[in-house]
Protein backbone atom coordinates (compact mmCIF):
# COMPACT_ATOMS: atom_id res chain seq x y z
CA UNK A 1 0.00 0.00 0.00
CA UNK A 2 2.66 2.62 0.49
CA UNK A 3 4.11 1.92 -3.03
CA UNK A 4 0.98 2.37 -4.32
CA UNK A 5 0.24 5.61 -2.38
CA UNK A 6 3.74 7.00 -3.52
CA UNK A 7 2.92 6.17 -7.13
CA UNK A 8 -0.66 7.85 -6.79
CA UNK A 9 1.30 10.42 -5.21
CA UNK A 10 4.16 11.18 -8.38
CA UNK A 11 1.30 10.81 -10.82
CA UNK A 12 -0.97 13.33 -8.93
CA UNK A 13 1.88 15.60 -8.79
CA UNK A 14 2.99 15.59 -12.41
CA UNK A 15 -1.13 15.87 -13.55
CA UNK A 16 -1.10 19.15 -11.02
CA UNK A 17 2.86 20.27 -12.55
CA UNK A 18 1.09 19.99 -16.41
CA UNK A 19 -1.92 21.73 -15.65
CA UNK A 20 -0.88 24.59 -13.75
CA UNK A 21 2.34 26.59 -15.34
CA UNK A 22 2.77 30.24 -13.86
CA UNK A 23 1.31 32.98 -15.68
CA UNK A 24 -1.56 34.09 -17.20
CA UNK A 25 -1.00 33.00 -20.55
CA UNK A 26 -4.07 32.17 -22.63
CA UNK A 27 -3.99 28.79 -24.64
CA UNK A 28 -3.26 29.52 -28.14
CA UNK A 29 -1.81 26.69 -29.90
CA UNK A 30 -2.96 25.09 -32.74
CA UNK A 31 -3.05 22.88 -36.42
CA UNK A 32 -0.17 24.51 -38.89
CA UNK A 33 -3.40 25.27 -41.03
CA UNK A 34 -4.55 27.49 -37.93
CA UNK A 35 -1.74 29.05 -37.45
CA UNK A 36 -1.39 30.26 -41.27
CA UNK A 37 -4.82 31.49 -40.79
CA UNK A 38 -3.83 33.31 -37.72
CA UNK A 39 -1.15 34.46 -39.83
CA UNK A 40 1.70 34.11 -36.36
CA UNK A 41 3.40 31.63 -34.29
CA UNK A 42 3.26 31.33 -30.79
CA UNK A 43 6.96 30.54 -29.62
CA UNK A 44 8.15 29.86 -25.74
CA UNK A 45 11.91 31.37 -25.29
CA UNK A 46 14.22 32.59 -22.63
CA UNK A 47 15.34 35.93 -22.05
CA UNK A 48 18.03 35.42 -19.48
CA UNK A 49 20.33 32.78 -20.99
CA UNK A 50 23.01 34.54 -23.21
CA UNK A 51 23.76 33.82 -25.66
CA UNK A 52 20.74 30.98 -26.42
CA UNK A 53 17.94 33.58 -25.56
CA UNK A 54 18.58 37.28 -23.91
CA UNK A 55 17.82 40.69 -24.26
CA UNK A 56 20.48 43.74 -25.28
CA UNK A 57 21.18 47.14 -23.79
CA UNK A 58 18.00 48.12 -25.42
CA UNK A 59 15.44 45.40 -24.08
CA UNK A 60 15.29 43.47 -27.33
CA UNK A 61 15.64 39.57 -27.43
CA UNK A 62 18.27 38.31 -29.14
CA UNK A 63 20.59 34.85 -29.45
CA UNK A 64 20.89 31.86 -31.15
CA UNK A 65 17.52 30.44 -30.09
CA UNK A 66 15.87 34.21 -31.01
CA UNK A 67 17.14 33.72 -34.56
CA UNK A 68 15.53 30.55 -35.17
CA UNK A 69 12.54 31.41 -34.39
CA UNK A 70 12.47 34.50 -36.67
CA UNK A 71 13.89 32.05 -39.60
CA UNK A 72 11.39 29.46 -38.84
CA UNK A 73 8.40 32.14 -38.84
CA UNK A 74 9.57 33.32 -41.99
CA UNK A 75 9.95 30.06 -43.69
CA UNK A 76 6.33 28.70 -42.61
CA UNK A 77 4.48 31.82 -42.82
CA UNK A 78 6.39 34.06 -44.93
CA UNK A 79 7.61 36.66 -42.57
CA UNK A 80 9.90 36.94 -39.98
CA UNK A 81 7.73 38.93 -37.38
CA UNK A 82 5.33 36.68 -37.93
CA UNK A 83 6.38 35.53 -34.46
CA UNK A 84 4.49 36.51 -30.56
CA UNK A 85 7.87 35.68 -28.44
CA UNK A 86 7.12 34.92 -24.91
CA UNK A 87 9.85 34.80 -22.14
CA UNK A 88 9.36 31.78 -19.81
CA UNK A 89 10.92 30.61 -16.57
CA UNK A 90 12.92 27.10 -17.16
CA UNK A 91 9.96 25.10 -15.03
CA UNK A 92 7.22 26.19 -17.47
CA UNK A 93 9.06 25.15 -21.45
CA UNK A 94 7.35 22.02 -21.13
CA UNK A 95 3.85 22.86 -19.56
CA UNK A 96 3.00 25.43 -21.89
CA UNK A 97 3.75 23.24 -24.96
CA UNK A 98 1.87 20.50 -23.27
CA UNK A 99 -1.34 22.72 -22.32
CA UNK A 100 -1.33 23.78 -25.92
CA UNK A 101 -0.58 27.87 -24.37
CA UNK A 102 2.07 28.41 -27.01
CA UNK A 103 2.79 26.35 -30.38
CA UNK A 104 6.53 25.84 -29.64
CA UNK A 105 9.06 26.61 -26.77
CA UNK A 106 13.30 27.06 -28.16
CA UNK A 107 14.24 27.86 -24.94
CA UNK A 108 17.43 25.73 -24.16
CA UNK A 109 15.70 22.87 -23.70
CA UNK A 110 17.64 19.42 -24.17
CA UNK A 111 15.64 16.09 -25.56
CA UNK A 112 15.70 13.06 -23.44
CA UNK A 113 13.73 10.16 -23.67
CA UNK A 114 11.87 10.83 -20.38
CA UNK A 115 10.62 14.23 -21.83
CA UNK A 116 9.49 12.86 -25.20
CA UNK A 117 6.54 11.28 -23.27
CA UNK A 118 4.95 14.05 -23.02
CA UNK A 119 5.96 16.44 -25.51
CA UNK A 120 7.58 16.02 -29.74
CA UNK A 121 11.13 17.18 -30.16
CA UNK A 122 12.28 18.46 -33.32
CA UNK A 123 16.23 17.32 -34.67
CA UNK A 124 18.70 19.07 -33.13
CA UNK A 125 19.58 22.67 -33.60
CA UNK A 126 22.79 22.20 -31.27
CA UNK A 127 24.29 20.02 -29.71
CA UNK A 128 25.09 21.37 -25.90
CA UNK A 129 27.14 20.01 -23.22
CA UNK A 130 29.14 20.15 -19.85
CA UNK A 131 32.34 22.14 -20.22
CA UNK A 132 35.04 23.94 -17.57
CA UNK A 133 35.03 27.46 -17.28
CA UNK A 134 38.16 29.18 -15.50
CA UNK A 135 40.75 32.29 -16.07
CA UNK A 136 43.59 30.15 -14.45
CA UNK A 137 46.59 30.33 -16.83
CA UNK A 138 47.92 27.23 -15.32
CA UNK A 139 44.55 24.92 -16.68
CA UNK A 140 45.14 25.27 -20.39
CA UNK A 141 43.63 21.19 -20.93
CA UNK A 142 40.95 18.75 -19.18
CA UNK A 143 44.54 17.24 -17.35
CA UNK A 144 45.46 20.33 -15.92
CA UNK A 145 42.03 20.12 -14.07
CA UNK A 146 43.74 17.20 -11.63
CA UNK A 147 43.60 18.03 -7.57
CA UNK A 148 41.64 21.10 -8.25
CA UNK A 149 39.35 22.85 -6.96
CA UNK A 150 36.07 22.89 -9.66
CA UNK A 151 32.59 24.37 -8.37
CA UNK A 152 29.34 22.51 -9.82
CA UNK A 153 26.18 22.62 -9.44
CA UNK A 154 24.29 20.67 -6.81
CA UNK A 155 22.66 17.65 -8.41
CA UNK A 156 23.85 18.54 -11.46
CA UNK A 157 24.20 15.52 -14.28
CA UNK A 158 27.94 17.26 -14.63
CA UNK A 159 29.18 15.52 -11.46
CA UNK A 160 29.11 11.77 -12.66
CA UNK A 161 30.92 13.23 -16.02
CA UNK A 162 33.53 15.57 -13.75
CA UNK A 163 34.11 12.06 -11.59
CA UNK A 164 34.17 9.97 -14.72
CA UNK A 165 36.69 12.66 -16.86
CA UNK A 166 38.35 14.30 -13.84
CA UNK A 167 38.56 11.61 -10.80
CA UNK A 168 41.11 13.67 -8.76
CA UNK A 169 39.54 17.12 -8.91
CA UNK A 170 37.92 18.60 -5.82
CA UNK A 171 34.37 19.30 -6.22
CA UNK A 172 32.54 22.03 -4.45
CA UNK A 173 28.97 22.30 -4.33
CA UNK A 174 27.26 25.63 -5.04
CA UNK A 175 23.37 26.30 -5.34
CA UNK A 176 23.69 28.58 -8.40
CA UNK A 177 25.37 29.82 -11.18
CA UNK A 178 26.00 33.10 -9.49
CA UNK A 179 27.74 31.72 -6.26
CA UNK A 180 29.70 29.53 -8.76
CA UNK A 181 30.52 32.63 -9.98
CA UNK A 182 31.16 34.83 -6.65
CA UNK A 183 33.64 31.54 -6.09
CA UNK A 184 35.64 31.33 -9.33
CA UNK A 185 35.87 35.42 -9.24
CA UNK A 186 37.34 35.28 -6.04
CA UNK A 187 39.97 32.43 -6.15
CA UNK A 188 38.08 30.28 -4.27
CA UNK A 189 37.56 27.81 -7.28
CA UNK A 190 39.75 27.11 -10.03
CA UNK A 191 36.93 26.32 -12.48
CA UNK A 192 33.24 25.92 -13.04
CA UNK A 193 31.66 22.97 -14.72
CA UNK A 194 28.52 23.56 -15.88
CA UNK A 195 26.74 23.97 -19.89
CA UNK A 196 29.35 25.65 -22.58
CA UNK A 197 25.94 27.44 -23.62
CA UNK A 198 25.83 29.37 -20.14
CA UNK A 199 29.46 29.28 -19.91
CA UNK A 200 29.63 31.00 -23.50
CA UNK A 201 27.59 34.20 -22.51
CA UNK A 202 29.69 34.48 -19.10
CA UNK A 203 33.39 34.51 -21.63
CA UNK A 204 31.59 37.10 -24.14
CA UNK A 205 31.07 39.10 -21.00
CA UNK A 206 34.33 38.36 -18.87
CA UNK A 207 37.08 38.28 -22.07
CA UNK A 208 39.65 36.83 -18.95
CA UNK A 209 37.84 33.73 -18.56
CA UNK A 210 37.99 30.98 -21.51
CA UNK A 211 36.41 27.23 -21.44
CA UNK A 212 38.45 24.12 -21.89
CA UNK A 213 38.35 22.23 -25.47
CA UNK A 214 37.42 19.04 -24.22
CA UNK A 215 33.67 19.01 -23.49
CA UNK A 216 32.63 16.67 -21.17
CA UNK A 217 29.11 14.94 -22.78
CA UNK A 218 27.03 16.39 -25.80
CA UNK A 219 23.28 16.59 -25.49
CA UNK A 220 21.23 17.84 -28.02
CA UNK A 221 18.88 20.72 -27.82
CA UNK A 222 15.81 20.69 -29.53
CA UNK A 223 12.67 22.65 -29.99
CA UNK A 224 9.64 21.24 -28.19
CA UNK A 225 6.47 20.67 -30.17
CA UNK A 226 3.20 19.14 -29.26
CA UNK A 227 2.04 15.53 -29.65
CA UNK A 228 -0.73 14.68 -31.19
CA UNK A 229 -1.67 13.44 -35.03
CA UNK A 230 -3.29 16.82 -35.84
CA UNK A 231 0.35 18.64 -35.25
CA UNK A 232 2.04 16.64 -37.64
CA UNK A 233 2.29 18.87 -40.55
CA UNK A 234 3.61 21.82 -37.72
CA UNK A 235 6.21 19.27 -36.53
CA UNK A 236 7.30 18.13 -39.97
CA UNK A 237 7.63 21.49 -41.35
CA UNK A 238 9.87 22.10 -38.51
CA UNK A 239 12.02 18.97 -38.71
CA UNK A 240 12.58 20.12 -42.47
CA UNK A 241 12.87 23.48 -41.95
CA UNK A 242 15.90 22.48 -39.22
CA UNK A 243 17.43 19.55 -42.05
CA UNK A 244 17.48 22.62 -44.57
CA UNK A 245 19.33 25.34 -41.88
CA UNK A 246 21.90 22.54 -41.25
CA UNK A 247 22.75 21.48 -44.42
CA UNK A 248 23.32 24.87 -46.12
CA UNK A 249 25.12 26.18 -42.90
CA UNK A 250 22.91 28.53 -41.72
CA UNK A 251 22.93 27.18 -38.37
CA UNK A 252 26.75 26.86 -38.34
CA UNK A 253 26.92 30.43 -39.30
CA UNK A 254 24.65 31.87 -36.41
CA UNK A 255 26.40 29.43 -33.88
CA UNK A 256 30.01 30.37 -34.73
CA UNK A 257 28.39 34.33 -34.46
CA UNK A 258 26.71 33.28 -31.09
CA UNK A 259 30.07 32.23 -29.61
CA UNK A 260 29.22 28.85 -29.16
Amino acid sequence: MNKLHLVLSATLSLIFWLSFPSGNLTASAATMAEIQQRGYLNMAVKDNLRPLGFRDEKGNLQGLEIDLAKRLASDLLGKADAVKLQPVANSDRLPLVFNQQVDLAIAGVTATESRSRIVSFSVPYYYDGAGIVTKNTAIQALKDVSKRKIAILNHSSTIGYLKYFTPSAELVSVDSYAQGWEKIESNQVDGFAADISILSGWVQAHPQYRILATKLSAEPLSVVMPKGSQHDELRRNVNEAIARYTVTGWLKERIEYWGL
